[in-house]
């Protein structure tokens, strides 16, 4: 099963009011185990960034009103592709998979603008998984951010400092795997409880098509038997 986990970064909160994304970031996952493949992408939003978002994000200190010199580690946007150039690449990455998002119906208003502006088809929301409704679920009245979540789950979130698209996707690939039932799902461990929060189906490893060959000996087998034989009838191995 392919999974994209997901997050972006926008100058404010509402599209329709002409915020934009700045920055998208991916980590495909298969069967649960992260393949190495990312989509990552710094977006020219064609607008200023209000200071409230730079003030979250840190990106696009050339965009603020005056503008400001970046300094080391900020990145600047002016120089960076608008969506429209970017649009289609992001969306062959991403394809038919499942996207899993914190708070998944503000990252797919946005994405979902930026690709009808574009002419593209939306991605449907049925496609995208709600971690942060999966974590509300399973902890009641617990807080539910990221930061919380990976103090639930002693997961090191030390570098996030600043919110960022890729980092906060790797980070989110963790708390995925803990909220579905732990970082190895695939063994079975809490496999209702995982069933029912993702909605789905979790690929389970199934049995060799065929089985290996016994590696014991027939004298082997003989002398085994044999001892069981000295430890009379309640031996353990006697047992049926």
């Amino acid at each position: 099963m392919r999974e994209i986990v997901l997050d972006t970064e926008t100058t404010g909160f509402d599209p329709e009011s002409g915020d934009r994304i700045v920055e998208i970031g991916a980590i495909e996952l298969w069967n649960h185990v992260a393949t190495g493949e990312t989509y990552h992408v710094y977006i020219n939003p064609e607008r200023s960034m209000p200071a409230e978002a730079f003030g979250v994000h840190g990106i696009g200190p050339d965009l603020l009103e005056p503008p400001q010199p970046p300094e080391p580690g900020q990145i600047t946007l002016k120089d960076k592709p608008v969506f429209a150039k970017v649009g289609q690449a992001f969306r062959d990455f991403v394809g038919d998979a499942r996207l899993v998002i914190h708070n998944a119906s503000f990252d797919m208003k946005f994405l979902n603008a930026e690709l009808g502006w574009m002419g593209l088809p939306p991605i449907p929301i049925e496609q995208a998984l709600d971690t942060l409704a999966i974590a509300r679920k399973r902890f009641p009245g617990s807080p539910a951010s990221l930061d919380a979540l990976c103090r639930r789950f002693n997961i090191d979130n030390s570098n996030r400092v600043l919110h960022g698209a890729l980092l906060d996707s790797e980070i989110l690939a963790e708390v995925y795997l803990e909220l579905i039932g732990g970082r190895q799902p695939d063994f079975g461990l809490s496999s209702a409880s995982a069933e029912n929060s993702t909605g789905g189906d979790i690929w389970r490893p199934g049995p060799r098509p065929n089985p290996l060959q016994p590696r014991i000996t027939e004298d082997e087998r003989a002398a085994h038997d044999a001892f069981v034989e000295k430890l009379g009838e309640n031996a353990l191995w006697s047992r049926t």
